[in-house]
């Protein structure tokens, strides 16, 4: 915790994450793990180190992310302090404090005889564009993995996906005396943010999935115009749509589209485009997987929940590999006063541990 790894593609200036990974690798080598790091952009490293078996088991990918995002309205984010069972700083529960988890996951493995391999994936960037997970699962393949954000002990299984949007409504410059030059491009993005809202009524009054609710749509910042006595030549909306299991970024994409284009329909002068800078798909694993099963075995029959969040989980079961998310309770994500429950930490090592005994073995 004591070292920062604000994402840069959050936070301009940020740290990122050479100086942790550095630390993490040198850390993984020295408890006998065998270590690669994996930079698809400079000073973006991620840190894999391989628990490595002699073969005949099956692999275990245990994943946490290495980068946090920003500190603002924080006092000493970098200075770690234990109050009771709580540990509080920046990144305390999101999530170096299930980084330290599985980092002492994988030294065990290499005492436990395992055949198969335990591979720990410090990852850069999944507060932004996940390069790191990417970047990782080009290079390394397991039968079962967890991914340990956390759930306050539950165990995930599904989780939304999400859409960024860019909807760019062209205007006209001209006086603000001189009406019948101008197009007020403000105004006409005025009309998609009323149908934005009514897409997410819709959205939200539709049967809802049984681990993760409803889809959801809203703005999330707005530009435009150039000066008071002026009429506004654009206007940008950048907007999010929550996705769930079944739809896709297209569909998505084409839903937005739909309600721009109504926002134009009685308007000759109305022109917009939508763009989808990024996305991600949500994610969701049958219940009854024998992976499921042999985790909540393991960690005492917690309850299966879905996750409101995106992770990385994601792109690891895109990959084809069976996915989990499972790891520790604390509040304070994202927020001026995170912390974890350090009793949470020692129980999910065991679990990990006992996972990675079953599966590997």
């Amino acid at each position: 915790m004591a070292i920062d790894s604000v994402n840069p593609s959050l936070v301009a200036g940020g740290a990122g994450e050479a100086k942790i990974a550095s630390f993490v690798a040198a850390w993984l080598e020295q408890a006998g793990l065998d270590v690669e790091v994996v930079e698809p952009a400079p000073g973006r490293p991620s840190v894999v180190g391989v628990a490595r078996g002699p073969g005949g088991g099956r692999s275990l990918f245990l994943n946490a992310h290495l980068d946090t995002v920003g500190t603002a309205g924080m006092d000493t984010p970098f200075a770690p302090r234990v109050d009771g069972n709580r540990l509080y700083a920046r990144g305390a529960l999101d999530m170096k404090g299930s980084l330290a988890a599985v980092m002492l996951a994988g030294r065990e493995a290499t005492r436990l005889g395992l055949r198969g391999d335990v591979i720990v994936a410090a990852v850069a960037d999944e507060e932004a564009g996940s390069i790191g997970t990417e970047a990782v699962l080009e290079r390394y393949r397991a039968d079962a993995a967890i991914v340990a954000e956390p759930t306050w002990m539950r165990l995930a299984i599904a989780h939304r996906g999400f859409v960024g949007l860019e909807i760019e409504v062209a205007g006209r410059a001209a006086h603000g005396s001189r009406p019948e030059r101008g197009i007020d491009a403000i105004v006409r993005m005025g009309r998609v943010l009323v149908r934005l809202e009514e897409l997410d009524r819709r959205l939200q009054s539709q049967p809802a999935h049984p681990l993760l609710g409803t889809a959801s749509a809203h703005a999330s910042v707005i530009e435009g115009g150039q000066e008071l006595s002026s009429y506004p030549a654009r206007c940008l909306l950048l907007a999010e749509r929550r996705t769930l299991p079944g739809e896709s970024p297209a569909d998505a994409e084409r839903e937005v589209a739909a309600i721009v284009e109504e926002a134009g329909r009685d308007d000759p002068d109305f022109h917009a485009d939508v763009r989808v800078p990024f996305a991600r798909d949500a994610y969701e694993l049958a219940p009854d997987d024998p992976f499921v099963e042999l985790v909540r075995r393991h960690a005492g029959e917690p309850e299966i929940v879905g996750m409101p969040f995106w992770a990385d989980s994601g792109l690891i079961a895109a990959a084809g590999i069976p996915t989990v998310l499972f790891g520790p309770g604390g509040e304070g994500l994202h927020e001026t006063e995170e912390w974890v429950e350090l009793g949470d930490l020692e129980r999910c090592l065991e679990v990990y541990l006992a996972v990675a005994g079953e599966l590997c073995a």
